[in-house]
């Protein structure tokens, strides 16, 4: 067993911080997507809040068909590459769709507000198992 915590985030193409998870060390990432994705929320000028982005890019951990179909209901552009290691056979019929050139270009958002999460010491380092600790932590 890990011990610690680990930060889920969904960001925006900006780096700013749209919806956030915590989970114990040894949880696998893919089944916090689904509650980071419900969790945005987005007001405007008027009206309702916007709870659907236009496109997610995610790592290849979070390729699952599960997430996929949970997205493609939703209306919303799924850029996630293939995991190699879940698939030892190719899927036969019509490929992923992945823009490589935007992952990477908004790749580069999560990893700006990784690092600057990572300035902060008191968050970076936690050794607390439960989550409520983590999150009081911050208050």
């Amino acid at each position: 067993m890990i011990k610690g915590t680990k930060i889920h985030v969904a960001v925006s193409k900006e780096g700013m911080p749209l919806s956030i998870e915590i989970s114990a060390a040894n949880d696998q990432d893919s089944p916090y997507f689904i509650d980071l994705v419900d969790k945005i929320s987005l007001k405007g000028e008027r009206g309702r809040p916007r709870t659907r982005p236009d496109e997610v890019n995610a790592d290849p951990a979070y390729d699952s068909d599960e997430i996929r179909s949970y997205l493609r209901g939703r209306g919303i552009k799924s850029n996630i590459p293939v995991n190699k290691r879940n698939r030892k056979f190719p899927k036969r019929g019509r490929p992923t769709r992945l823009d490589k050139d935007g992952y990477m270009r908004n790749r580069s958002a999560v990893e700006r507000f990784n690092a600057w999460i990572e300035s902060f010491k008191r968050i970076l380092v936690r050794f607390e198992r439960l989550s409520i600790w983590h999150v009081s932590g911050w208050c």
